[in-house]
């Protein structure tokens, strides 16, 4: 058993390793990907701030409720499209803010934020790509010993458990009845 324990001890730390180093190309990926997203949502706006800054000295949000005050359901229907667009437009940025920090807080940010279709988008371009940085290869480290402590942890509660699975028990004690005494 400590072979195979020896071998799958390796084996894990090696693939967590590689997949470590992996991790910060999926998150480049991933940032351009995003920023993308932003830069054409801009491009979608662009015309709406064009007419703002026309009629309403740059407020768009003057615009937006002045489409929204017409009685006419076409004209009403694009003030919550220019409203859906603005607020785009800023979810977008603050994501892309969000991703300029240190790798750890765009993995942080990325493990509790992620846009699920935009994930799904990046997994499925994705060319894998290790990284040599500085960075990079400390969050490889990092995140294989994490992962490799966590194997750690877990053979040694599963073999804790075998042992007492297989250790003899101890036959239940007869219980002698005491009676009184009078």
């Amino acid at each position: 058993m400590p072979i195979v324990r020896g071998l799958l001890d390796r084996a894990i730390l090696v693939c967590a390793a590689v997949a470590g180093g992996l991790i910060p190309g999926f998150i480049a990926q991933y940032r351009q990907r995003l920023g993308g997203r932003l830069d054409q949502a801009r491009l979608d706006l662009e015309p709406w701030q064009k007419l703002a800054d026309q009629f309403y000295h740059g407020d768009i949000e003057r615009l937006i409720q002045y489409h929204l005050s017409s009685p006419d359901a076409t004209f009403h229907s694009e003030g919550a499209i220019i409203r859906t667009l603005v607020a785009t437009v800023h979810q977008l940025q603050a994501a892309v803010d969000a991703m300029h920090g240190s790798l750890a807080s765009q993995t942080l940010y990325l493990a509790l934020h992620a846009d699920p279709a935009l994930t799904r988008a990046t997994f499925a371009d994705w060319v894998p790509a290790f990284a040599l940085s500085g960075e990079g290869l400390i969050f490889a480290a990092v995140f294989a010993v994490a992962v490799w402590l966590s194997f750690l942890a877990v053979w040694w509660l599963i073999a804790r458990g075998g042992r007492a699975l297989r250790r003899p028990r101890p036959p239940p004690q007869a219980r002698r009845k005491i009676e009184p005494t009078l």
